[in-house]
């Protein structure tokens, strides 16, 4: 069946929220107790205004640029994310999907696919890892990877465990055995055409992790791998600094909100970082990743490169960080939703939004090049901003914050 286009991300969660079943749904929502994070992300870009220019835009625009030693079609990556039952095809409809329009991938040691499909399928494959096991074992994950062909290594420690949530947590099997498959059926029959594309493979979603197998041994299942992260003890600056060593290219750090660990991620070596906040799915609370941008980008953005990732659902929204300091953007859930729509193709429908909505910024703003967008391009509001790391800043109430998000969610 043809992909039926959509002209927004918002349509695409739509499709997506009538085409899954509730708990595969309620799992890409994610989140974490009252939701607080999670909406700050994407409410924090509807603060943010344009300052545009109505003569001299030019005809042509230049959306491509580079960032963490890889040339891109626009400021734009694909963010790691476990896709265990969203499509059959999973990661690698993705990486094809970015290849096809030129962006990297970042690949989740959570995911559905081996790094080995998936690098094959898209040049620019990032690994990501969280510190988990042994460094053995980390050590072996990472030299797969490399044989694999994978160009970067993303370090994500910006996930923590989540005592709930207040609207449902999806009920999510340990694994996909006979017992399971009769008891989950009803839900699957509410939705025919996801039923149907697994059940063309001959089987249901695996629920199992084959990039943290290790040699000659079957994939753990996801709730196995989750339970090793929970029973290994988080990382220090020097773990961070020996994961860069042993990786010897390309690396990336993902979660940094604050300006004092941005400062020692760049004296554990690493070359870029991603200011995140995992999707609001950690400590909520926390303020949205743009908030914490500029600060963050004015102490390190000079040294490495700095990605921001956290509520981006549109071209403009694109268009604001880059302006605000960050070489890119990285996407989850916006890109879960297109390929819960429509396959590969629904991704590609995905970036070719947010290609058109950041050309379109650049041009009501007067820009040749993306890479010239500054912050004078951005209204900023007073207070919009938390510098967190750096003593001194008065940082905004709690009470206030929640107050401001609760207006921005009800007006939509």
């Amino acid at each position: 069946m043809a992909h039926k286009w959509f002209e927004t991300v918002a349509v695409a969660q739509e499709r997506a929220k009538r085409r899954l079943p509730s708990s595969v749904y309620k799992a890409l929502l994610a989140g974490s107790e009252k939701g607080t994070t999670y909406a700050d992300n994407t409410a924090a870009f509807a603060e943010l205004g344009f300052a545009p220019h109505v003569v001299g835009s030019t005809p042509e625009r230049n959306l491509a640029t580079s960032f963490l030693g890889q040339p891109a079609a626009m400021p734009v990556m694909i963010s790691p994310t476990g896709v265990q039952a969203v499509h059959p095809e999973g990661e690698v409809a993705v990486a094809r999907a970015a290849a096809a329009r030129g962006i990297p991938m970042g690949l989740s040691s959570f995911a559905s696919k081996p790094i080995e499909e998936v690098a094959a399928a898209n040049g620019q494959t990032f690994f990501q890892m969280y510190w988990m096991g042994s460094r053995e074992q980390m050590a072996r994950r990472m030299a797969r990877a490399r044989e694999a062909g994978a160009v970067g290594l993303i370090a994500t420690t910006d996930w923590s465990f989540s005592n709930g949530r207040d609207w449902g947590s999806p009920i999510i099997p340990q694994s996909m055995d006979l017992k399971t498959i009769v008891t989950r059926s009803p839900e699957a029959l509410l939705r025919p055409k996801w039923f149907l594309e697994f059940a063309r493979t001959g089987r249901p979603p695996q629920l199992q992790t084959p990039n943290l197998a290790e040699p000659g041994q079957p994939a753990p299942g996801f709730f196995e791998a989750y339970y090793e992260w929970m029973q290994t003890p988080p990382p220090t600056w020097q773990d961070i600094a020996w994961m860069k060593q042993e990786w010897g290219g390309t690396f990336l750090l993902k979660g940094v909100c604050r300006v004092d660990d941005a400062q020692r991620a760049v004296d554990a070596g690493v070359d870029g970082i991603s200011v995140s906040n995992h999707g609001g799915n950690n400590l909520d609370g926390t303020p949205a990743s743009i908030r914490c941008l500029p600060a963050v980008a004015d102490a390190v953005g000079d040294q490495i490169d700095v990605l921001l990732d956290g509520g981006v659902r549109r071209g403009s929204d694109v268009a604001k960080a880059v302006a605000l300091g960050a070489r890119a953007v990285l996407i989850g859930r916006a890109y879960l939703w297109g390929l819960a729509a429509g396959g590969q193709p629904g991704v590609e429908n995905v970036l070719d939004v947010l290609n058109g909505g950041l050309d379109s910024a650049l041009r009501g703003l007067g820009k040749a090049d993306v890479k010239d967008l500054r912050p004078s391009d951005v209204l900023v509001p007073d207070g919009f901003t938390r510098a967190l790391g750096v003593p001194g800043e008065a940082q905004e109430p709690p009470e206030q914050v929640e107050h401001r998000i609760a207006e921005a969610v009800a007006a939509g």
